[in-house]
């Protein structure tokens, strides 16, 4: 469906500006999925990419500093969140000896078991770029990296 019928805006100031609600629309419509997905697991997209960050670094452990530097979402309360993690039993935590405020986060076999079944639910999101041929996601990506470059320059 195309944004103005999902929207209900007949007109954009310019393509450019109908590119970045598309973004904001799809990026939008893209994590509503992923709620939806993870619901029934009870845990939360940025759980889920905690819990992903940390799989990804396992058998290291990592501060919780790097994980919030990792995330897709640049959220402050990742403390909070791994917290909730601790409460499932998915995550471990250890204060660094040397420097008290350091936490570091690892991730445990029962998050690392849970997280194989996370992934088979969250495969469903990889159909929404199936209708993409190879050439064209990797458009789409160069073309987002390129506008998310300006905010190096």
């Amino acid at each position: 469906m195309q944004l103005e019928e999902e929207i209900k805006q007949k007109k954009f100031k310019d393509n450019r500006s109908k590119a970045l609600l598309n973004i904001l629309f799809t990026s939008s419509w893209i994590n509503g999925m992923s709620l939806n997905l993870l619901k029934p697991y009870g845990i939360s997209p940025q759980q889920y990419n905690i819990l992903r960050i940390l799989k990804g670094s396992y058998p290291d452990r990592l501060s919780v500093h790097s994980i919030k530097e990792r995330m897709i979402d640049k959220t402050p309360n990742v403390t909070r969140l791994v917290d909730r993690l601790l409460d499932k039993e998915l995550v471990t935590r250890e204060r660094c000896t040397s420097d008290r405020r350091m936490v570091f986060v690892s991730i445990n076999e029962k998050g690392l078991e849970f997280m194989e079944t996370l992934n088979k639910v969250m495969e469903q999101n990889d159909n929404i770029m199936e209708d993409l041929t190879e050439e064209e996601a990797e458009q789409l990506s160069m073309l987002l990296d390129k506008v998310r470059a300006k905010k190096y320059k």
